[in-house]
């Protein structure tokens, strides 16, 4: 879509002059923050989770699921004021609330995290979980988003939206990925096609691994993203110099392959985060439709800027698409190298 020619222009209109050079250097440069930048993790490290239990009347259990989250050394600091901690038992913590806990109380934890899941259990039977994004300093996790029919599933599904636009816009390798598919494609139906297979392979993965139908490989998922970014930026450079593959004849192909993927790598901030079962497919759905809006949000961008340039210019549209393309594959093979020590010590 984004490629204006198929054959190199420094064969006759002085590419190679250094006003080209620069541009091409300038498009390079433009990708480089990213080398610096964390690609999405699949291990939520930035995320923990916590169970909420109502034992008795007043009296609860707070389990903190991740070894890797730090410690509650004084667990009244994040109770309302009339609760009162207890001695904490194997791996959880215990306190009292007299009166119980309500709809107005919530619990504020000192932890610098992305978020929190909380997932509760009430003596009534009923259950709720809910996923509370941090501000950097602290996360405060509001009862209301808990107690049983304090909820709504309008609740639960836009943050579950936002969540998914949230994972796509900040997960730099897929937005890369789906960087190199555009320079790849050329026509309108062909970009419809493979953005189309990007998204049903996708969400075949992402709801495979969130409802527990196939596991979540980390490491190796981690190391083949990057290898399909670079696979992708083989692709273009060997387009514009005029090679054409069937990769270029069938881009869709190859966006359903790796999209497969690319699901492992959502599922990763949705599928280890332990939802309660009746929580899961709303959440999924929706979580899902957060990704496919941020992604579609991410290619009117790239569209955009595409229409801008090529305005000015076959010769600059082509400089900035060499130069991308030589980006995504820099970014691509480092990542892969800085990836690769996880093989062997997973």
């Amino acid at each position: 879509m984004l490629s204006s020619s198929m054959t190199d222009p420094a064969e006759g209109i002085g590419f190679a002059s250094p006003k080209w050079q620069g541009l091409r250097w300038l498009a390079l440069a433009l990708l480089l923050p990213a080398l610096q930048a964390a690609a999405h993790d699949i291990n939520i490290t930035g995320v923990a989770r916590v169970i909420l239990q109502e034992e008795t009347p007043g009296s609860y259990r707070l389990s903190v699921v991740d070894a890797q989250v730090p410690p509650l050394f004084n667990i009244e600091r994040i109770l309302p004021e009339r609760c009162t901690g207890l001695p904490p038992a194997a791996y959880a913590y215990l306190f009292t609330c007299e009166p119980a806990l309500s709809i107005d109380d919530s619990l504020d934890f000192p932890w610098g995290l992305s978020g929190v899941l909380v997932i509760a259990h009430w003596l009534e039977g009923d259950g709720a979980s809910a996923y509370i994004p941090g501000d950097g300093a602290g996360i405060e996790v509001p009862m209301s988003e808990l107690k049983a029919g304090a909820g709504s599933w309008t609740r639960l599904a836009g943050r579950y939206l936002i969540s998914g636009a949230e994972h796509i816009l900040f997960g730099i390798d897929h937005l890369l990925f789906v960087l190199g598919l555009l320079l790849l494609m050329r026509g309108f139906w062909k970009l419809v096609q493979t953005v189309t297979a990007f998204t049903i392979a996708h969400s075949i993965t992402l709801a495979c691994a969130v409802l527990g139908i196939f596991p979540v490989p980390g490491a190796p998922v981690e190391v083949l993203i990057a290898l399909s970014i670079a696979f992708l930026a083989r692709e273009i450079i060997m387009g514009q110099r005029g090679e054409l593959t069937l990769v270029h004849r069938r881009p869709w192909l190859v966006a359903f392959l790796f999209g497969l993927l690319h699901g492992f790598g959502f599922a990763g901030a949705l599928g280890e985060l332990g939802l309660s079962d009746t929580d899961i497919p709303l959440a999924l759905l929706f979580f899902n439709i957060g990704v496919e809006l941020g992604q579609v949000g991410f290619i009117c961008v790239l569209l955009g800027g595409w229409y801008a340039l090529n305005r000015l210019g076959r010769d600059l549209m082509f400089s900035v698409e060499r130069g991308l393309a030589y980006g995504l594959g820099a970014i691509a093979t480092y990542w892969f190298i800085e990836r690769l020590p996880a093989l062997v010590i997973a």
